[in-house]
């Protein structure tokens, strides 16, 4: 899939979404693209889990792993595309960690996938939990990296469509100053 194709499938699927927006990390910013309404379209996330699939099959991973919420499908759709097991992480307590019965063994080679990524923070953290489980964090994926290339990783890192909307601290919001409402659309508490 090409950047335009990308970002015409998140504009068709009322994704793409312009205002201001409080983002999980807590910044604010100008765009944000809702990546669960393109998700909940079967087609669009087998070909976007295939897409990023294509993008790291050769780091050979044995498992993906996401951060629940935003990166369940998207790992699902990679797992499945890979031919590997998915499991994803889950906040218990306010930390992510493996529930459900899931494992991660120490032969695991683990590829880390979630929706969309802007300060590389749920990433960190969710191979935090898969190194603690013992197992080889391979690689990171995500479908939208909007970090503008300040998330950096100690991994091979893949996206499939780069964007970089403003960000602001909440102090310094040229959005809030102008007195516009502010709108947490993710799925997230924001961080404090």
């Amino acid at each position: 899939m090409t950047r335009d194709e990308l970002l015409d499938l998140f504009r068709r699927s009322g994704a793409l979404l312009e205002g201001h927006f409080r983002l999980t990390s807590g910044l604010h910013s100008s765009g944000y693209l809702q990546c669960a309404l393109v998700l909940q379209h079967s087609a669009h996330a087998e070909a976007l889990g295939r897409a990023i699939a294509d993008r790291t099959r050769g780091l050979r991973p044995t498992a993906v792993l996401s951060p629940a919420l935003g990166g369940v499908v998207i790992g699902h759709e990679v797992g499945r595309a890979l031919g590997v097991r998915a499991l994803f992480a889950e906040r218990q307590d306010g930390e992510l960690t493996l529930r459900r019965g899931f494992v991660i063994a120490e032969n695991d080679r683990v590829l880390v996938v979630e929706d969309v990524l802007t300060t590389g923070g749920s990433t960190r953290e969710t191979m935090q939990v898969a190194r603690a489980s013992g197992g080889q964090v391979v690689g990171a994926a995500s479908i939208v990296n909007r970090s503008g290339g300040r998330a950096e990783f100690d991994v091979p890192f893949a996206s499939l469509l780069d964007i970089d909307f403003p960000t602001y601290e909440p102090d310094k919001c040229p959005l809030c100053a102008q007195g516009l409402p502010v709108v947490k659309p993710g799925s997230r508490p924001v961080m404090p």
